[in-house]
């Protein structure tokens, strides 16, 4: 066993401890490998933010009253404070919102040529890039998200989105020689909390290429962004019902699924969810896609570069919260390095820093709500009661707020539930595995098929477990990295059809 290395220094004025750790009173203390500097506090001041306290629906063009009436608070989940209300939408203003839709499609957008749409796509493109430090300060109060992750990482991606899908929106010819493109009309599009402005763009972006229209309804709990994404869409001058955002729960999407004058439904969800959309759709001319859960496998060779692999793993499960539906929450680690990384995660987690989304020093987050809160105690509880052993880091969590520290199970069986079900939170559970066709099977053994990752030294072993792993994206000696141009979607139950590339843009169009 390695010793731990130590060494002695004396702090300075840059070594303030944070609200998180109590004063070391001594001048001179002695630091250990793995333990945690202290950083003064840097929060992102949300100070000169517009946060309006009511926000309406965008229908037409134009924010509108709910036609019953109702709103529902947003809460920051960092500290259960009521950032604003929200309008409730219901079936009758998904109506009108489809209805304006239609009209745009018919009068302006569906007519327009590529060239034209894209000029928009651009614009809209760079007033996000304007915006983004606002927008990120937006999304990490309304979802929980450190504001690294929504700055550096969710809002650049969204713009990169339309920036590409702008490129493509005269191209389309080119893109499927042979054939002939044309839109499918009116598409209605339900995303979730997770990545709310990144999957906003994800689902508007192509479908404006193509032509179409939309009617979008994001995440209860996560619905701000959105309505500043209407504001830029205002801004940019787009024509009036191109785009619509009618906010709400579960029963506004239902009537966006039921409505019968949608040509197309992208879902991005839960399985089960997912299951019941495609359910009531059979049978009707309606095109979906589907982008649902997933239980991701993160396999690590014994030939990998270690240290580099603990850093995918931090990144793919810990730093997003385990938010991120491909997270690498199943981690398979071949049985000569267990130790090694154990260890090194270990000392890796004890580093992480749990706190305010709005410190630019905070590692992890908030949790998006208490629901989900409880749902992955729930999960951790099962996990105990099944026999896994449960590492947690041990750290002072914010007294409000909905909050998880870090943690991983190790002795984690296929069986258990842990290792079947999406847990949504930072919880790690690791397996062992002797051959890479062990791995393979049990890397495959889940009803998803999302992503997984692959961690080795030879690339003729990347390949060949990479094209054997039955999941929509596979990333080798990385995790979690995303780009535009690349389709992104799943097998089995965690849906089917593409986001990004071509085939995302084939999704939104039909073919004479």
């Amino acid at each position: 066993m390695r010793k731990n290395k130590t060494r002695k220094i004396t702090p300075s004025a840059a070594d303030v401890p944070s609200h998180r750790t109590a004063p070391t009173p001594p001048a001179e203390r002695t630091l250990r490998f793995g333990d945690r500097w202290n950083y003064a506090p840097a929060p992102e001041a949300p100070v000169d933010i517009k946060i309006r306290p009511r926000y309406e629906l965008f229908i037409g063009g134009k924010f509108v009253k709910p036609s019953s009436g109702k709103y529902f608070p947003s809460i920051n989940p960092a500290n259960e404070e009521q950032l604003a209300e929200i309008a409730q939408g219901e079936a009758k203003d998904v109506d009108l919102a489809v209805k304006a839709a239609r009209r745009a499609y018919n009068g302006t957008w569906g007519k327009m040529s590529g060239r034209e749409r894209g000029k928009y796509l651009f614009r809209i493109a760079r007033l996000i890039q304007e915006k983004i430090r606002d927008l990120a300060v937006l999304e990490s109060l309304d979802g929980g998200k450190t504001i690294r992750e929504s700055r550096n990482i969710d809002l650049p991606l969204a713009a990169a989105h339309f920036f590409y899908h702008a490129g493509w929106a005269d191209k389309l010819d080119y893109a499927f020689a042979g054939r002939r493109p044309r839109p499918l009309g009116v598409a209605g599009q339900i995303i979730p909390w997770n990545f709310p402005m990144m999957m906003a763009a994800w689902k508007l972006a192509p479908a404006l290429a193509c032509g179409n229209t939309c009617v979008l309804k994001p995440a209860e709990t996560t619905s701000i962004t959105a309505m500043h994404l209407a504001e830029i869409f205002a801004e940019a001058d787009l024509p009036e019902g191109v785009v619509n955002i009618v906010t709400g729960a579960g029963n506004t999407g239902t009537a966006i699924v039921n409505h019968p004058d949608i040509n197309k439904i992208a879902f991005t969800g839960s399985t089960g969810v997912g299951k019941l959309i495609a359910k009531s759709l059979a049978g009707t001319r309606k095109r979906l896609t589907l982008e649902l859960g997933g239980k991701a496998a993160n396999i690590i060779c014994e030939d990998a570069p270690i240290d580099q692999a603990v850093e995918g793993i931090i990144q793919g499960i810990y730093f997003n919260q385990g938010h991120v539906c491909c997270a690498g929450s199943r981690l398979f680690v071949q049985e000569g390095i267990v130790e090694p990384v154990i260890r090194r995660l270990r000392n890796r987690l004890r580093v992480l820093r749990v706190g305010d989304p709005l410190d630019k020093n905070t590692d992890i987050g908030a949790i998006n709500s208490r629901r989900q809160l409880e749902r992955i105690r729930e999960m951790v509880d099962s996990g105990r009661r099944e026999g896994a052993e449960y590492y947690e880091q041990s750290c002072e969590l914010p007294a409000k707020g909905f909050y998880h520290a870090p943690a991983f199970f190790t002795g984690v069986a296929d069986s258990h539930r842990i290792a079947q079900e999406e847990i949504f939170g930072p919880v790690l559970s690791i397996m062992t595995f002797r051959t890479p066709e062990e791995a393979l099977e049990r890397a495959n053994n889940t009803p998803y098929g999302l992503s997984a990752g692959v961690w080795t030294d030879k690339g003729s072993k990347v390949f060949k477990l990479a094209t054997q792993l039955r999941a929509g994206v596979v990333w080798a000696e990385t995790y979690n990295k995303f780009d535009p141009a690349s389709p992104f979607g799943g097998y089995k139950e965690s849906g089917f059809g593409r986001e990004g590339g071509k085939q995302g843009l084939a999704a939104y169009l039909d073919f004479d």
